[in-house]
């Protein structure tokens, strides 16, 4: 019966059992496809990875990365969770301050700031602005008053994995709002749609956050990387947070789930056209190995 080691870490934060935990498969070759969907259900996690060796000379390794329920083409906390059991485990070089992973949304370039404590940064794929949402219709799926909402109006944002944002006035009102699958089909027709729904409210330090997730699996995120990037676009094309070259805020995210998690974004260009970063701590949680029938 072959054997699989396997790490458990928590990501965005620096606090054990805080954050979004992720489990990490760090020599995964030999494991299918399929082998690989089961397992990410078996841990089911908001994702799994899956660390394999990359094709391309630019990259130091290749991550495939689950959710309970499918394959995502990019996510965030996987990334930077991955990245540091990558390091833990020799897999890049030691003392590396910058390198690459391959993902099925390509190349994702990564930075390590060494220090206590150890933030990585990835910089956030090619954003695409996507149609807007009827305000009614998201108010009805979430549950909450039209007159909570703040002055932008809700919109598709996507860096390789679609996400609808809705900017709420206050953190109490993104505490009470909740998202089950029929509200997702709601604002598509009634039709089965991929897209996630960000539910956050401008503050001193950045945002306060939620994400649902439903049709993936993932009832809610306490910590979602790849959302956060296109969340800093939409800020700053909404005037909600200064589009400066240099601009840095937090995204606070998972609190009301009892998984506080901070997100840390830096804004590189006016309007982050040198690109926008999301960056958090990491913490070892657990170790062990993975045993898998012949």
């Amino acid at each position: 019966m072959p054997s699989y080691p396997y790490r458990v870490v928590d990501v965005f934060t620096q606090t054990p059992l805080e954050g979004n935990p992720l489990a990490v498969l760090p020599a995964a070759g030999g494991i299918d496809e399929t082998t690989m969907q089961r397992i990410a259900r078996e841990f089911n996690l908001s994702e799994t990875v899956f660390i394999l060796p990359s094709e391309r000379a630019t990259c130091a390794v290749r991550f495939r990365i689950f959710t309970p329920t499918m394959e995502m083409r990019f996510a965030g906390h996987p990334t930077i969770g991955g990245a540091f059991v990558a390091l833990a485990c020799g897999l890049v070089a030691d003392g590396a301050q910058q390198f690459s992973v391959e993902e099925l949304v390509g190349e994702i370039p990564l930075r390590v700031e060494r220090g206590d404590p150890m933030r990585i940064w990835l910089k956030t794929p090619p954003i695409e602005f996507g149609p807007l949402f009827d305000r009614r219709l998201c108010a009805e799926a979430l549950g909450i008053d039209e007159s909570e909402f703040a002055d932008a109006p809700p919109q598709l944002v996507s860096a390789g994995n679609p996400n609808i944002y809705i900017a709420l006035r206050d953190p109490a009102s993104v505490d009470r709002a909740w998202l089950e699958l029929a509200g997702v089909r709601n604002l598509h027709g009634g039709q089965s749609s991929s897209d996630c729904v960000f539910v956050f409210a401008p503050t001193p330090a950045g945002a306060y956050s939620r994400m649902f997730a439903p049709e993936a699996g993932v009832v809610e995120d306490p910590a979602t990387g790849s959302a956060t990037g296109p969340l800093a676009a939409y800020m700053m094309r909404n005037g909600l947070v200064s589009s400066s070259d240099g601009t840095s805020f937090i995204s606070e995210q998972g609190t009301k789930m009892g998984r506080r998690s901070f997100l840390h974004v830096q804004i590189h260009g006016p309007g982050g056209s040198a690109g926008i970063e999301v960056g958090g701590s990491v913490v070892p949680i657990a170790d062990g190995k993975l045993h898998l029938p012949e």
